[in-house]
């Protein structure tokens, strides 16, 4: 690719790519806030770049948020203030150390061999490469993740402040925050909201460029306990309780038709995250969704229904069983002000993007950062594949994902 000339204005890309040389993965096991010191290494240096592109407020705090604030331009001091917000950390479910990303050119369309990994982007399961043709497309080397959920959007945000300030854009006040933790469902849990000082937000956490996403799964988690019984094997008739086996039944007692792979739309699940035992004791961790609150309160009972009835054949305190709530449906947080939703579809139009207004399988910070006080829906930013070594993007779509952007802060100061 092209070298950016010298004081130029720094394209989305190019951010990202230094960003992924950081790595960021998030641990869920630990307690702390950030949850991985490796976090704050990427956050001082979103600081350091903000303080350069002259966000004079630009701070880390105790927690690992990054905060920063860009006032109005004269004129606009009475627009509504809007939060531009990404997470700093990668899922945990692939490494996301020493990435090295691959930068292919005049894109074929065709399938992609992913370094030397033996591992292939194939255009029969991501039958969407094909539209990408002609593209510029950065993936992995099939070694790790890429980064792209959330560096890209980190990138776009800071891409978007940096052509507004250079342009001499008219704008109202923008807010900036980069959270930790977002893919352990803790990101929003302490972003200081009223500190922040935005009246609307964007969340950019979304895959292809156009999503715009304001309905998200209700979500818990549900931790359960199996207590066996060990006997020699030899004398086990009538006396060993098999931990693993009771695992399975209670498995076998959700349906089938309810999983992830059997699910699309606003269908809601159950998946078994993990299943971890031995005779004596076994431990299943398992994700409850679902869009409609009824039915998310409704598969937490049946959950628990299924742990009674166990400890009911098998004896009290057998099957024990935990669920903790982790975020809610956005949704009736931001219907009052659907203008948020308007406003991004108009960007996508103006863009030459087709919207794509779907509801996220997933979660987001926007939707915890929604019922503590700050609408929040979530945008695309032109990735792939999220969460594994397939993961990819594309420059062109980190292109239009910030042309949208700056087009929605243009709308807010009219």
């Amino acid at each position: 690719m092209k070298c950016r000339k010298r004081g130029s204005k720094m394209k989305a890309y190019e951010r990202f790519l230094k960003y992924v040389s950081v790595w960021t993965t998030s641990d869920e096991n630990s307690e702390t806030v950030p949850s991985a010191d490796r976090e704050l290494v990427l956050a001082k240096l979103l600081v350091e770049e903000m303080k350069e592109l002259g966000i004079v407020d630009a701070r880390v705090d105790k927690k690992g948020y990054v905060y920063g604030s860009v006032p109005a331009t004269p004129g606009c001091e009475k627009a509504p203030a809007l939060g531009l917000i990404a997470h700093m950390d990668t899922a945990p479910d692939a490494s996301g150390d020493n990435i090295h990303p691959q930068i292919i050119e005049n894109y074929d369309g065709k399938d992609v061999v992913l370094g030397t990994s033996g591992k292939m982007i194939k255009v029969e399961e991501f039958p969407y490469l094909a539209d990408l043709k002609g593209r510029t497309l950065i993936t992995t080397d099939g070694t790790t993740l890429l980064g792209a959920d959330d560096k890209a959007g980190i990138a776009e945000v800071l891409t978007v402040v940096e052509e507004i300030l250079t342009d001499g854009t008219p704008h109202g006040k923008i807010c900036i925050g980069f959270t930790p933790d977002e893919e352990i469902a803790r990101g929003a849990k302490h972003f200081d909201v009223e500190g922040f000082g935005a009246d609307y937000g964007y969340t950019l956490d979304g895959s292809a460029e156009g999503e715009i996403q304001y309905e998200n799964f209700n979500a818990s988690t549900a931790f359960i306990t199996i207590h066996g019984v060990s006997v020699h094997t030899g004398t086990a008739k009538d006396v060993l309780v098999n931990s693993q086996t009771i695992g399975t039944e209670f498995h076998q007692m959700l349906p089938a038709s309810e999983r992830p792979e059997t699910t699309e739309g606003y269908e809601g699940f159950y998946h078994l995250v993990s299943f971890n035992g031995n005779v004596t004791e076994t431990k299943m961790k398992y994700f409850i969704r679902d869009f409609d609150t009824d039915g998310f309160h409704a598969r937490a009972a049946k959950m628990q229904e299924i742990a009674g009835s166990l400890n009911e054949k098998y004896g009290a305190g057998t099957v024990e069983i935990e669920i903790v709530e982790s975020y809610y449906n956005m949704r009736e947080k931001i219907k009052p002000c659907m203008q948020l939703i308007e406003y991004a579809k108009k960007a996508a139009e103006n863009a030459d993007i087709v919207p794509d207004v779907a509801p996220i399988r997933g979660g987001t910070d926007g939707a915890r950062l929604s019922f503590k006080g700050l609408p929040c829906p979530n945008l695309g930013t032109g990735g792939y594949a999220f969460h594994g070594v397939y993961e990819h993007i594309t420059v062109e779509g980190m292109d239009k994902a910030v042309v949208m952007v700056k087009d929605i802060v243009g709308m807010f100061a009219k």
